[in-house]
């Protein structure tokens, strides 16, 4: 629903750029001259609406950027589906007597009103844009409220909760901490492959100095330049996905009160001393209790969305011209592509 209203906003924007796009009413009757993208029941999408939604979704999504092929050819999928999606929830929500919240759109339409009353585009076109624009905030607000209906799946009885806990342990396990402190010896990505080998030579003798007994806090105060050198090298706490990949495989190799070899890293060549790892753990049931409950709620409330969506797709007759969509490629070929 957030996605439906900021394609609105960037519908209005264009709008006032002078892009001109089609009024909502082209998703609800197909004249003969247009072509037709689907049909929804007896409800038709004209291949000119779903062009302008598309070219809508790129313009937020993409901005001015070239995307990957794989990428136009999903988000055509995606704006496909969301047209076909907004006119069964629309009906749906029609169906069950829900009414727009007519304070909310006039609140929204007032705000552009505001926002574009000096301006010149906005004045000529404002009485073709405001019904328009009213009318897609109107379904907007239905099928918002139908969504809120929807997904409303009441709190979890307590066995429902212990039973999430028992078939999701890897949401409640708290990963692998290690304990590490670093020196730090700073070289600029720029400077010539000279000034990183004399780094790395000095990072070595530091090493073995460690290694036979040199004091690593001193040592870390007096020559790293990380903000920890203060603090005698002291990192704290980490886990896997905070340190860059080579620092992390070299910690990976610790036992607790070991040195790591020079390690060249982005920002210079670090060494590093495990000094505590905590195992991954998982949280006990009583301490996870409140977090199982609100993850079951959100999923169950995704699988009751999902599920509406999906009952009236398979109440209504849909069909959707796919001719002009780009292909969906196996991943194989899209990361071949990538390389090329």
């Amino acid at each position: 629903m957030q996605a439906f209203s900021r394609a609105i906003q960037l519908s209005v924007a264009l709008i006032i750029a002078g892009v001109a796009l089609p009024s909502m009413a082209e998703t609800k009757k197909a004249p003969t001259e247009q072509a037709v993208f689907a049909t929804v029941g007896k409800e038709v999408i004209t291949r000119q609406s779903y062009d302008k939604a598309f070219a809508t979704a790129t313009a937020q999504k993409f901005y001015h950027g070239k995307p990957p092929e794989a990428e136009v050819a999903a988000l055509q999928r995606e704006v496909g589906d969301q047209m076909v999606n907004h006119i069964l929830l629309s009906a749906e929500a029609k169906k069950r007597g829900l009414k727009p919240d007519t304070a909310w759109v006039k609140q929204v339409v007032d705000s552009y009103e505001a926002r574009y009353h000096g301006n010149p585009q906005w004045q000529k076109e404002r009485a073709r844009i405001i019904p328009e624009f009213t009318q897609r905030l109107e379904e907007d607000s239905l099928v918002k409220q139908l969504e809120e209906k929807a997904r409303k799946v009441g709190a979890p009885s307590t066995e429902q909760v212990k039973k999430f806990y028992s078939s999701h342990p890897e949401k409640f396990t708290e990963p692998e901490q290690v304990k590490i402190s670093l020196i730090l010896l700073k070289v600029a990505p720029s400077q010539p492959n000279a000034v990183w080998e004399a780094a790395m030579k000095e990072a070595d003798t530091m090493v073995k100095q460690l290694r036979g007994k040199a004091n690593f806090a001193d040592m870390a105060k007096l020559r790293s330049g990380d903000e920890s050198a203060e603090k005698g090298g002291d990192m704290g706490y980490v886990h896997r996905g905070m340190m860059p990949t080579a620092a992390q495989d070299a910690v990976d190799k610790l036992k607790p009160g070991e040195i790591s070899e020079a390690i060249r890293l982005l920002e210079g060549i670090a060494i590093i001393r495990l000094d505590e790892r905590k195992l991954a753990k998982l949280v006990s049931f009583e301490q996870a209790r409140e977090r199982a409950a609100g993850l079951w709620e959100r999923e169950e409330s995704e699988r009751a969305w999902k599920g509406l969506i999906e009952r009236l797709r398979e109440q209504t007759p849909v069909k959707i011209d796919e001719s002009q969509y780009l292909p969906i490629k196996p991943a194989a070929s899209q990361a071949a592509a990538a390389k090329k």
